[in-house]
């Protein structure tokens, strides 16, 4: 099989891009684990693969897959990257155009050839959604995590997300939490875990540990998800620049039960070909 793709990253979350087979084949969970290996494959933090559209109000229906091999349901930094692709492919027109996805619908606006916002849809609190074990919905919720209790808010935004509000995020123990509770029994489908540093009502620094990955250089879904945490906690406004390791995204989100907007860049690093 061989794979012609495109590579391409978000502030460093970085991703191969393909057009799904003619023949419907696709790498197998091991062959995506090997392909993600920095040392010895291409390198990624997830794979998408471009469908035909499923409707007829979209322009396409992607695919991701994280770098352990597992499909998943929504990508932010992806889904940009994929908006700017078929914006140089010249398969989309400039301002906005409609996507589809495991997740939903997304809508997408190219600002220029590598600035990208997207409509990641309305952030879902329902402890269910994500799935999430818990008696009900609440703000807040308390984890036991190797003996000792962190807090935590969780959020949907097509895909799983739990937030911690840490004093310093260069001090925050990624290492040690991400993986527990990304795994923790509450989660049955796993969870991505965001580590949010609040620095002011417009700024917040995020470190995000992410299901099937580990840590990466920037999180679409999850600076979302960070931003959405913390308005209902009431502490940010609905404009918040968001400090990644790998650089900065703009989310924008008025509020329960409005639409929540994450811009920022989406660039291509190189093209190339693999056979597996």
């Amino acid at each position: 099989m061989r794979i012609d793709f495109t590579k391409m990253h978000g502030l460093g979350n970085d991703f191969i891009v393909f057009d799904a087979p003619s023949d419907g084949n696709l790498p197998t969970p091991e062959q995506f684990r090997r392909l993600a290996e920095r040392h010895t494959g291409i390198g990624f933090d997830q794979a998408l693969v471009l469908e035909k559209p499923r409707r007829a109000d979209t322009c396409v229906f992607y695919r991701i897959f994280n770098a352990d091999g597992a499909e998943v349901e929504q990508c932010g930094n992806g889904a940009r990257c994929i908006a700017a692709l078929l914006y140089r492919r010249g398969a989309v027109p400039a301002g906005e155009f409609t996507m589809d996805s495991p997740g939903g619908l997304v809508r997408a606006r190219v600002l220029d050839r590598d600035l990208v916002s997207i409509d990641m849809g309305v952030p879902n609190f329902d402890p269910r959604s994500l799935p999430f074990e818990a008696s009900s919905e609440a703000h807040v919720y308390v984890l036991d995590v190797g003996g000792s209790e962190v807090e935590i808010g969780a959020v949907s935004l097509g895909n799983p997300h739990a937030v911690l509000t840490v004093p310093s995020v260069s001090a925050a123990p990624v290492d040690r939490l991400g993986p527990a509770i990304e795994r923790h029994p509450r989660f049955p489908k796993r969870v991505n875990v965001g580590f949010m540093e609040i620095v002011d009502r417009n700024r917040i620094r995020l470190r995000v540990y992410e299901r099937g990955t580990g840590e990466t250089l920037a999180c679409g879904t999850g600076a979302c998800a960070a931003v959405a945490v913390g308005r209902r906690h009431g502490r940010l406004d609905s404009e918040v620049h968001v400090h990644l390791p790998g650089g900065e995204l703009r989310v924008d989100w008025p509020g329960p039960g409005e639409h929540i907007w994450l811009t920022g860049p989406a660039e291509v690093s190189f093209e190339g070909h693999v056979n597996i």
